[in-house]
């Protein structure tokens, strides 16, 4: 079959590479349109100077049509590249249960939503140091809030632009039109009017051009609470970046874990594919990674490529490994190792 797209695969580190192994295994069975470029992993890069390594990593991302990647713990590069690089504004992180996925929850059987998290800005612009250059360059008011002795102290800055709320809150009327037309905004807005407020007033402006959206939007300790107790009510539930991060990984726990937690992340002309599990450093080398959430990125990776019908196969094949529950990791309950994993995902194709 002749490549019609090349995608980049990055292994990551600690467990990531072994979830990354089984996953392309399963992947080979799949007879794709695709050409592989697969780059070492972490641990086959230390003897490497960190700039001929962002050198390395970033000419072939560029020369790939979209990345597959791992998690890396700052070994492996490209992950900064990807997102700020090529401008992946749109973080997103589906939250599905499946018969078989070991939800701490007494009724999972209606959580299925998406989280849009806005990708670049918020308080992971880096922009941060001394509470004391904060007031002597007259950006604190000395008499406000702040405690005694601050200027022994440290700041981070919230940073929330309306072309970059614009942008992911477009993307998200766009994915709810494609779904069920419920739009969620939360943040912080009773505290942080300046920005999380303006963030979410500025999602409503943007919901008026999409007349088949219907918006809704609650403060954002409301919102976890939600995400607990009534996680059917939700569809498409739009996010700032911090509050994305962590309400994502409180979802991925109704369901049962971040080993089920796919992730893609999207640009105006880019987008690349992660489990949401980081390296799992703990379980490295012991061979029991779970492996679904790599499997279940890819899946969202052949959508994007316009793969639909490979993404069904494979989404298909994981669902009746979960269903038979005889090949499970111990993260599910079961004792299966992350081999005999992908075996069961390949005997089901």
């Amino acid at each position: 079959m002749t490549a019609t797209s090349k995608v980049c695969v990055i292994p990551g580190d600690d467990a990531a590479p072994e979830a990354m192994q089984a996953s392309l295994r399963v992947l080979d069975c799949l007879e794709l349109p695709i050409e592989w470029d697969l780059m070492p992993a972490g641990k086959d890069l230390l003897n490497e100077g960190i700039a001929e390594r962002e050198k390395l990593f970033r000419e072939r991302i560029d020369a790939a049509d979209t990345v597959l990647f791992g998690a890396s713990n700052g070994t492996s590069p490209g992950a900064g590249y990807m997102r700020w690089g090529k401008l992946t504004f749109a973080n997103v992180r589906p939250i599905c249960w499946q018969p078989g996925f070991k939800s701490p929850l007494r009724e999972p059987e209606r959580i299925d939503y998406v989280i849009v998290r806005e990708n670049l800005e918020d308080m992971y612009v880096g922009i941060m140091g001394d509470a004391k250059d904060l007031l002597d360059a007259g950006l604190a008011d000395p008499r406000s809030r702040l405690p005694e002795g601050a200027t022994d102290g440290r700041f981070a800055a919230k940073i929330i632009t309306r072309p970059g709320t614009e942008q992911v809150a477009k993307f998200a009327c766009e994915l709810a039109l494609q779904r069920s037309g419920r739009l969620t905004v939360s943040a912080k807005t009773n505290m942080l009017p300046a920005t999380d407020r303006w963030f979410c007033e500025i999602v409503k402006e943007v919901t008026q051009d999409y007349p088949g959206v219907h918006f809704e939007e609650f403060i954002v300790d409301d919102m976890a609470h939600r995400l607990v107790v009534k996680p059917d009510e939700l569809d498409v539930l739009l996010l700032p970046n911090l509050y994305g991060d962590i309400l994502s990984d409180l979802g991925a726990g109704t369901i049962g874990g971040l080993g089920l937690a796919p992730s893609g992340c999207y640009g105006h002309d880019f987008a690349y594919f992660e489990s949401s599990h980081g390296t799992a450093p703990d379980i490295a080398g012991m061979g029991v990674i779970n492996p679904t959430a790599t499997l279940l990125s890819a899946a969202m990776m052949f959508r994007y490529l316009k793969l639909t019908e490979v993404a069904d196969r494979l989404e298909t094949a994981i669902t009746e490994v979960y269903l038979a529950g005889s090949d499970l990791t111990p993260d599910q309950g079961g004792d299966a190792d992350t081999e005999t994993f992908a075996d069961a995902v390949i005997g089901a194709l």
